[in-house]
């Protein structure tokens, strides 16, 4: 095989030409990385949603909360199953909830819908990922409202102490609180039974409620699905959410595009530099066989530095896409019909697949020239 050293030597006489097409496939790289990174932070956010034996019973039929309501009359049907967990209070582990939508200003001024969860304390029970950082959790009676601290630094007027008007009132911010990175982070929080006073709805739009085991769980949901009087389902709040990622599909698709796109121009650009490095390596490939080297061999040695091209321009990409890691944004649910925060997530496995994605880049750049050289024959060369 030819050395190593050959092809590193060859691309720094012609380091000009190699750093072009290093830039190229580097922010080639750099934009595919980071719509991945959009995408698994996006879907982390409903996947790491729930806790384990916690079933959400919504309308038969229904696809979300947003669009289920029930009559409170089912409620006591659903709070005393058999196999529902209890509190110390010997009471069972149920919390019956309304969410209604809003639409409120960016701080850019920009409208927007959010999603308003009518609740109790037994909602914030349930949901231990979501720990109030800021202030107090809000009081029934006194129209205060919770919210997430994504929310308060992307909406007006959703600062600790500030007041919103909801539907008829206005509604003082007297908690910040921080869920995680999950679905609740898009939320406000606020007393049940006056969003429904406000809003006027006596109905429920879910209940939340955790089982004692996943035996348990499992045998509540048999139940309410076979209750022919109620018209409810219960579903595990893991995999409820894990449904939600249907608003990935939209950017995971745009990505996958422009990653096709910007991919072939990139391969393109290293095929250009190739090209011209066969064109007036002509002589060097001359030498190479009379030493010896068989086709394969100057094959090989081109495809190796159009690779290492590759690899460079993944590497660059990468650092260039590293800032973005934690960077908040939204996007519309087109379920919730509200504004979903999230944040840029990127994984060792994202990076891994940034740097395949530019070594493939590179090797399809350098076949078709890597192949010219091969096929040169010896006496042609020598003529020349």
């Amino acid at each position: 095989m030819i050395p190593l050293r050959y092809n590193i030597g060859s691309l720094w006489v012609r380091r000009t030409g190699t750093m072009m097409a290093v830039l190229g496939i580097g922010l080639t790289v750099s934009i595919v990385v980071t719509m991945m990174e959009l995408v698994h932070g996006l879907e982390s956010t409903f996947v790491d949603t729930g806790q384990e034996d916690n079933l959400i019973v919504i309308r038969q039929g229904g696809l979300n909360e947003v669009n289920s309501y029930f009559g409170r009359d089912v409620y006591p049907t659903v709070r005393f199953l058999p196999g529902i967990a209890k509190g110390a209070d010997g009471e069972p582990l149920v919390v019956g909830e309304a969410i209604v939508i809003i639409n409120h200003t960016r701080d850019n001024g920009q409208p927007s819908n959010m999603l308003v969860r009518g609740t109790s304390a037994m909602g914030f029970y349930l949901r231990p990922e979501v720990r109030i950082v800021e202030g107090r959790r809000f009081r029934p009676g006194l129209r205060e409202v919770n919210v997430s601290r994504s929310l308060s630094n992307r909406f007006q007027n959703l600062k600790l102490g500030d007041s919103i008007r909801m539907s008829r009132s206005d509604w003082k911010v007297v908690g910040i609180f921080d869920a995680g990175g999950t679905a609740y982070d898009s939320e406000l929080w606020a007393s049940y039974e006056e969003i429904c006073q406000d809003w006027d709805r006596a109905f429920y739009s879910s209940i939340l409620l955790k089982a004692e085991s996943a035996e348990a769980a499992e045998s509540i949901r048999k139940r309410i699905a076979d209750d022919q009087r109620i018209h409810l389902q219960a579903v595990p709040q893991r995999k409820y959410y894990q449904e939600q990622t249907s608003a990935s599909v939209g950017i995971k698709g745009l990505g996958y595009f422009i990653a096709v796109v910007m991919g072939i121009g990139a391969s393109f650009a290293a095929m250009n530099m190739m090209y011209g490095a066969v064109m007036s390596r002509s002589k060097e490939v001359a030498t190479l066989r009379s030493l010896g080297f068989r086709r394969r061999h100057i094959l090989a040695s081109f495809m190796m530095e159009s690779i290492l091209v590759g690899l460079a321009g993944g590497i660059l990409g990468c650092l260039l896409a590293l800032p973005i890691h934690g960077v908040s944004t939204g996007t519309a649910s087109f379920q919730s019909l509200s504004e979903i925060l999230f944040n840029f997530r990127i994984t060792p496995e994202i990076l891994f697949k940034g740097l395949l994605f530019a070594t493939l880049v590179g090797a399809l750049g350098g076949f078709l020239p890597a192949r010219r050289a091969a096929r040169m024959r010896l006496m042609d060369i020598m003529k020349e």
